[in-house]
């Protein structure tokens, strides 16, 4: 079974950096597109970046520019750089594997991080 353990998130004024990790096990990292999705208060679960096992990224329009997704498959553990932050930003954030454009791969969900930014 995966198991996806996010952290690294916080609280943090407007402008400024937080960067989240996610150690995945269970599965073979290396060959798996990774991804981060966030969930604000309110509203739906939305895909915001994936890398590919060949280290391609995507990003969703917002976050284009502000933030870097990276992975250390020796570590199996995917990070998010986010640069910039708004409050808009403000989220619990959840990594987990890629299948398609932004659709999860995995059922399993981790606790997710909490991402606070105030203006």
């Amino acid at each position: 079974q995966v198991q996806l353990v996010e952290s690294g998130g916080g609280l943090v004024q407007a402008g400024g950096s937080l960067r989240l990790s996610c150690v995945a096990s269970g599965t073979i990292f290396s060959l798996n597109t990774m991804g981060w999705y966030r969930q604000a208060p309110g509203k739906q679960r939305e895909w915001v970046a994936r890398i590919t096992p060949e280290r391609r990224t995507y990003y969703e329009d917002s976050v284009k520019g502000r933030f870097t997704v990276s992975r250390d498959n020796a570590k199996s553990t995917v990070y998010l750089q986010m640069n910039s932050l708004k409050p808009e930003d403000t989220a619990v954030y959840y990594c987990n594997g890629v299948t398609g454009w932004t659709q999860a791969l995995f059922s399993s969900w981790g606790q997710g991080t909490q991402v606070t930014v105030s203006s």
